[in-house]
């Protein structure tokens, strides 16, 4: 089986700025991988770039065996992505958007019918999907973006700080929802300044640091290999010392 996602050697520049210096990493099936570091540590970068949104300056990038730079188009059907920043039309019902942007992906009706089926489970949302998103709380409106980019069940999932800015319950809720995703057989890439949130979510994770990558494997190993309590003391040892450095 194709492994989801192989990075070698990626570079990103920005003039003479390296936003991203030489990367390694690979994400296998079903696995949920996260990606931490400090602001403009190059995560947001990565992610973009296997998202097809940017293009790599120098290295390789294949994501199910196609190239992010030759196979853009097939990549963007096999993918979905969620930037922090995006937004939904207020002005339209929960159901309305989620309708709307089914006939986007598909012209078949059939499959357009599967698709909001499978997203209004996800949303968890109920009653509210027959009233305007602008009446939604941002958890709400989480969870409906989410239920929307996941809704033709995509081989896998490019999520930046997915919970950012949601209350306890609703970041608990899409953190499950990830969980169920990748256990029916999506992997998941995520970036969360969350410690709390990528041990509970994430099966592997690198962490990076001024373009590079500094670490990568399991929560509690990184735990035990920096005599850490937890996720956070790991993070704030390794970018000290590359701090150091």
């Amino acid at each position: 089986m194709k492994k989801p996602i192989i990075v070698k050697n990626l570079t990103k520049c920005y003039g003479k700025l390296k936003a991203v210096d030489k990367v390694n990493f690979d994400v296998k099936p079903k696995e949920i991988f996260a990606l931490i570091g400090p602001n403009g540590a190059g995560k947001s970068t990565i992610l973009k770039i296997l998202a097809t949104v940017l293009s790599p300056t120098i290295g390789k990038v294949s994501i199910y065996g196609y190239n992010v730079k030759k196979d853009a188009d097939k990549i963007r059907n096999i993918i979905t992505y969620l930037p922090e920043e995006a937004g939904a039309y207020k002005n339209m019902t929960g159901i309305r958007y989620l309708k709307f942007m089914a006939a986007l992906f598909s012209d078949n009706k059939k499959d357009q019918r599967n698709y909001i089926k499978f997203a209004t489970q996800i949303t968890g949302l109920g009653t509210r999907l027959k009233e305007k998103i602008n009446t939604y709380s941002k958890g709400m409106t989480r969870k409906l973006l989410l239920a929307r980019a996941v809704m033709t069940k995509p081989k896998l999932a490019i999520l930046d700080e997915p919970t950012s800015g949601l209350d306890v319950t609703n970041a608990l809720f899409i953190r499950k929802t990830i969980i169920n995703l990748s256990k029916g057989g999506m992997a998941v890439l995520l970036s969360s300044h969350n410690m709390l949130e990528i041990e509970f979510l994430s099966d592997r994770v690198g962490i990076i640091d001024k373009g590079k990558i500094i670490e990568i494997g399991t929560a509690g190993k990184l735990k035990r290999k920096y005599k850490a309590k937890n996720l956070e003391e790991v993070f704030a040892k390794i970018t000290k010392l590359n701090f150091i450095k």
